[in-house]
């Protein structure tokens, strides 16, 4: 296996999970019939999972997780740390479309620079 092949699911995936946030946030989160489903009849599951995604929107859990993995990725050497950072990616871009905007840029650059930084001899 290439040691490129990493970055190459990287570019690949990143994309596509940030269709997947934008479909989320458009279809899910602010589509009006969710809303008014969500009004008459509160206990469905969708409308669980849609209050429980408002709260972590609310408290910036995605924001939060994401810059604390970002930080944790640029002390942890090698592999290891390039995988935090990836993870942190992959937080950090539902955060930037989901409302959590402060925190996610930072976790967003963070995870960047960790991901492009030189490994050492």
């Amino acid at each position: 296996m290439s040691s490129r092949f990493p970055v190459i699911v990287l570019l690949v995936a990143l994309p596509l999970w940030l269709a997947a946030s934008y479909g989320l946030r458009y279809g899910f989160m602010e589509d009006a019939r969710w809303v008014g489903v969500c009004i008459d009849e509160a206990g469905r599951w969708e409308c669980s999972l849609r209050s429980s995604l408002g709260w972590m929107i609310h408290f910036k859990v995605l924001g939060w997780s994401a810059l604390g993995a970002a930080l944790l990725a640029f002390v942890v050497p090698g592999r290891a740390g390039w995988g935090l950072a990836a993870l942190a990616l992959l937080a950090a871009i539902p955060a930037l479309v989901l409302y959590n905007t402060t925190l996610a840029v930072f976790a967003l650059v963070l995870a960047s620079l960790r991901l492009v930084r030189a490994r050492r001899c």
